[in-house]
């Protein structure tokens, strides 16, 4: 989500990325990284509870060939310079030997460059950017869509099922954010549909009167907005307040429960609407990880649930291989699909998700997600 000094590095290293000798010590341990702390330290301790639900389950029944694992937390904020400092820590001071994570694709993405050149495993849960796995990096997976396929999904959804096209942009200027507007203006303008309006705001920000004047003054019928909930709640919120006649679009980061008190209550999620995955408590492949929760009295929220998958991901892959190479890892999970607490995954040569498929939500009146028709 910021610069990457090795954008192209993947071939240079290649020789040397695999000279990684197989597992060896006493434990297996793997890093999980995202904001355990600050605005959106929500989302890294779904996915820290997710990975550690799935390991204490594999630590229970013996390890993997009587190894344990070992996790070890690494804090963010979703700040790109704290995940690189995070990842430096992980690959000198921790040894892990693969990584859960990053949450952020700001993160991520700069994150990943040295996680690549150190031939570390690494599936995040939660990283939508294109970005994040279209450099090359071999050791790059992820257990969730994308924003371009996330994109055209919003699209149809706001022109062919809402029928609005006075479409106000807003992102929060971060990667995911802005990567997400990106996408969808692109796909809007591929069906000859010009934004009425394009803005970015600034993370941290509550107060978006402003803002909301300009979306009026536009004419906007429709926002979509890319970013977290920090922003998202008191944006919606305030267009609420203002009386502004709008519907409000947004992606997967507004799958979680915290949106109802960041928005002002549910009354003001009438005409809100979000993009995520397909209910993966629906998917009867999951009922092994839902059982397991249930269990460990860990409710299945978003991230948890793709936390976990993640975890069965890298473990998948160990098993596999029999403790093996990064190289034979990788090959492992091209080849092969794991069943996950999100249903079957299996990934393609970028480590993207084959078949990802996104749909829409809405709210009722107590503010719980439902499928949108």
């Amino acid at each position: 989500m910021t610069r990457f000094s090795t954008f192209f590095a993947a071939t240079a290293i290649a020789s040397s990325l695999f000279l990684v000798p197989a597992l060896a010590a006493d434990t297996i341990k793997i890093g999980v990284a995202g904001p355990m702390t600050g605005a959106n330290a929500t989302f890294g301790e779904q996915v820290w509870t997710g990975v550690s639900a799935y390991v204490n389950e594999v630590n229970a029944s013996g390890g993997i060939d009587g190894k344990q694992i070992e996790l070890v937390k690494g804090d963010d904020a979703c700040e790109p310079k704290q995940a690189v400092a995070v990842a430096n820590r992980f690959v000198d001071q921790d040894k892990v030997q693969a990584v859960v994570g990053h949450f952020c694709s700001s993160s991520t993405i700069p994150a990943s460059e040295i996680y690549n050149d150190n031939g570390i495993l690494t599936v995040t849960p939660s990283s939508t950017n294109p970005i994040v796995t279209d450099r090359g990096f071999e050791t790059m997976f992820r257990t969730c869509g994308r924003d371009d396929q996330q994109a055209v999904v919003a699209g149809a959804f706001i022109l062919d099922t809402l029928k609005l096209d006075k479409i106000a942009l807003i992102h929060d200027k971060d990667t995911y954010g802005q990567g997400l507007v990106d996408a969808l203006k692109k796909t809007l303008e591929e069906r000859g549909v010009e934004p009425v309006l394009y803005e970015g705001l600034t993370r941290g920000e509550r107060d978006f009167n402003a803002l909301v004047t300009k979306i009026k003054s536009a004419g906007a019928t429709a926002v979509y907005f890319g970013g977290l909930i920090p922003e998202a709640g008191p944006l919606i919120r305030q267009i609420h307040e203002q009386g502004l006649d709008v519907k409000f679009v947004s992606g997967d980061a507004l799958a979680q429960t915290e949106i109802v008190t960041a928005a002002g209550g549910a009354q003001n999620l009438k005409n809100v609407y979000y993009s995520s995955a397909a209910n993966p408590l629906e998917d009867p492949a999951t009922a092994d990880a839902q059982a397991a929760l249930k269990k460990a009295n860990i409710a299945p929220d978003n991230y948890t649930l793709f936390g976990y998958a993640s975890a069965q991901t890298i473990v998948a892959a160990v098993q596999g291989t029999k403790e093996g190479s990064v190289e034979d890892q990788i090959a492992w999970l091209r080849a092969n699909s794991v069943k996950s607490a999100v249903g079957d995954l299996a990934w393609n040569d970028k480590g993207d998700v084959k078949d990802f498929k996104f749909v829409f939500y809405a709210f009722d009146d107590a503010g719980a997600p439902v499928p949108s028709n």
